[in-house]
């Protein structure tokens, strides 16, 4: 059955929904999520009962559905940007089809972008815990709604000429996307317990960013015909399938050993304390499953590059997302036990 055909059979919410990729909404939620439990674990929790309470448990539930908003708001954004691209990679998306239109797509958007960051406004370290308090904070407290300002305008910085359309250059693409949903998620999911003045969440950040890095990738191969035609210079467009799949494969395997070497380097603001305190044991049992793991993933990339071009589903894509949202699971674990 073809894209077109199956595109008529959707209703307007299955076709609005299809407009979002429900698919890559759950890693911004997990990512969220797995940052708040990583500072609640750490060392730098300034009140580890606080975490217990309704009131934050509920705020974190609130700032992980908005990090998928925004990446909703991001989907919708960059199809906007990128119609002409998708008329020819995806002729079966929903403003390309028609189903959705130009003017509801931007609304829907600026509702999810809304939804995502109003709410981070109150987001401010213990002991502000009153809503005066919070409202009033000195802006220095208020990181959590300044690093999703900062996702959000990455999202327009990645997809639209008049803020540079990062997307058009292999290395600048891949690095709008590494900064916000790799090292930016994880920090603002610890800005939910703990200050982000702390090496430990940038580290844990960085690793996740090292990750994306290379592997974000994974999702350009299919797109290739159209990205070349209108000016987009992705990874595999610059150096071709082999090429890229050749420099992407060690960004499926470093981070996880880079991981498993940082569980025994110290915290350059206090010696005393590792650099992550959550459990050393589990930490690297984790950079060893996912090392594994990723050279299986860098395997199939490389064994058949080919096929990347010319599927947008490959398993190769498939295992980047798992193992995305694998390493977010595994942190909040090894924060846990």
């Amino acid at each position: 059955m073809s894209a077109g055909r199956e595109s008529r059979q959707r209703s307007p919410l299955a076709a609005q929904i299809a407009l979002w990729r429900p698919f890559t909404l759950l890693p911004p939620l997990l990512g969220i999520l797995s940052g708040a439990i990583c500072a609640w674990g750490s060392a730098h929790n300034p009140d580890p009962a606080r975490l217990l309470t309704w009131s934050v448990g509920l705020t974190v539930v609130l700032g992980s559905l908005g990090a998928s908003a925004m990446n909703a708001a991001s989907n919708i954004i960059n199809q906007i940007a990128d119609f002409e691209i998708d008329r020819e990679n995806k002729p079966g998306r929903p403003l390309v089809t028609g189903e959705v239109s130009f003017r509801s797509a931007w609304a829907v958007a600026a509702v999810l972008y809304a939804f995502s960051l109003l709410p981070t406004w109150f987001v401010v370290p213990y002991p502000r815990t009153s809503f005066h308090d919070r409202l009033t904070a000195p802006l220095l407290d208020h990181a959590c709604f300044f690093i999703y300002v900062a996702g959000a305008l990455a999202t327009f910085v990645y997809s639209f000429p008049a803020f540079g359309r990062s997307k058009r250059h292999w290395f600048w693409a891949n690095f709008t996307i590494a900064s916000t949903r790799g090292c930016l998620l994880k920090v603002a999911g610890w800005s939910f317990v703990a200050r982000v003045n702390a090496w430990e969440a940038w580290t844990i950040g960085g690793v996740m960013g090292l990750y994306l890095l290379g592997a974000t990738s994974t999702k350009d191969f299919s797109d290739m015909r159209g990205d070349a035609a209108h000016g987009c210079r992705t990874l595999p467009v610059r150096f071709g399938v082999r090429g890229a799949a050749r420099i992407m494969a060690p960004f499926f395997v470093l981070p996880w050993v880079a991981l498993a070497a940082l569980t025994f380097a110290h915290d350059p603001a206090n010696p005393a304390l590792p650099l992550l305190t959550g459990n050393r044991g589990f930490l690297l049992g984790m950079g060893a499953i996912l090392s594994v793991w990723g050279l299986y993933a860098a395997s199939l990339l490389v064994r058949d590059p080919d096929a990347l071009a010319s599927t947008e589903n490959h398993p190769a894509w498939r295992h980047m997302y798992l193992i995305l949202m694998a390493a977010q699971v595994g942190f909040a674990v090894a924060y846990l036990v």
